[in-house]
């Protein structure tokens, strides 16, 4: 078994081929990636079933879910011991207004933010957004 499948089925996954191959796609992107990324990298699969990948790697803490104000959810692998709880695990994104790229910047955690009495959160999203390094060409 390798890294992977030993990832995917320690979070209660089972690892199929198309998970396997899904897991490699956003390893190697190391961006956020939207469903239709996914779909033009692999033509051949359901829509249905890449959707489905997408949620179960979610709801299992594989991958966290990104809002980066484009109107289409994108989706970035979890870093090693995120939980994706709202009080640790937050950190920011960065949309580039040029090549589109959305990328997480894990170093940089969102600070906790105190609501007033009654209120609870449940997510919260930080995404700057600008040029990126590649596109600045710095």
């Amino acid at each position: 078994m390798n890294a992977i499948e030993e990832k995917l089925t320690k979070n209660g996954i089972r690892p199929t081929a198309m998970r396997l191959l899904i897991y490699q796609f956003m390893a190697k992107t190391k961006v956020a990636v939207a469903l239709t990324d996914i779909e033009n990298n692999f033509a051949k699969a359901e829509r249905t079933t890449l959707f489905r990948t997408l949620k179960t790697f979610e709801e299992k803490g594989i991958v966290h879910q990104v809002e980066d104000g484009t109107g289409i959810f994108k989706y970035a692998l979890c870093e090693p011991g995120c939980n994706c709880a709202i009080n640790q695990d937050l950190h920011l994104h960065f949309h580039c207004n040029i090549c589109n790229e959305t990328i997480c910047l894990t170093e940089y955690k969102i600070p906790t933010i105190n609501l007033p009495e009654g209120y609870i959160s449940e997510d919260a999203n930080l995404v700057v957004k600008g040029i990126c390094e590649k596109c600045s060409g710095q």
